[in-house]
């Protein structure tokens, strides 16, 4: 994901057992690490309007053993949030809110969880392209979208 740049939509992945998926399609292994324990691959464009929604109507096959998602989201700084107060309810409005304020940041969020459970979040947070100096910072907890990964692991059954 990281590779087709900024401003990209949502991205769902499958996570499958790369032996699996060598063993079912063994003309994939000059592009697949053989060594690696998982493959993600690429689903269709996820469908128009809340996420919460279109995730609500997937479910994987026993074959899939987790799920990824990435999204490019506006985080802001806790003293911003602070001060704007309350987000509005309504998804829309509170995006809105959040992306015109000053101090916002974007970033790009990747959640996934395994069947068992095992879930993480890594957030990118874009580089101001006004900073020659600037690059881009990566936290990593998963804690950092909690009902996105229960979202996820939904999915799985």
């Amino acid at each position: 994901m990281a590779a087709a740049g900024w401003d990209q939509p949502p991205q769902l992945f499958a996570l499958v057992t790369t032996v699996t998926l060598l063993a079912n399609q063994p003309e994939l292994a000059e592009q697949l690490d053989a060594q690696a324990p998982l493959t993600p691959v690429a689903q269709d464009t996820l469908p128009e309007g809340e996420l919460d929604v279109a995730l609500a109507g997937i479910e994987w096959p026993d074959s899939v053993a987790g799920c990824a998602l990435a999204q490019e989201i506006v985080v802001l700084p806790p003293k911003a949030q602070a001060a704007l107060g309350e987000l509005p309810d309504d998804p829309e409005q509170a995006r809105h809110a959040a992306a015109a304020h000053p101090q916002r940041r974007e970033g790009r969020l990747v959640a996934a969880v395994l069947r068992d459970g095992v879930g993480a979040c890594v957030l990118r947070l874009r580089a101001d392209p006004k900073d020659d100096l600037s690059r881009d910072e990566v936290v990593e907890d998963p804690q950092l979208a909690p009902n996105l990964l229960h979202a996820l692991l939904a999915t799985l059954g």
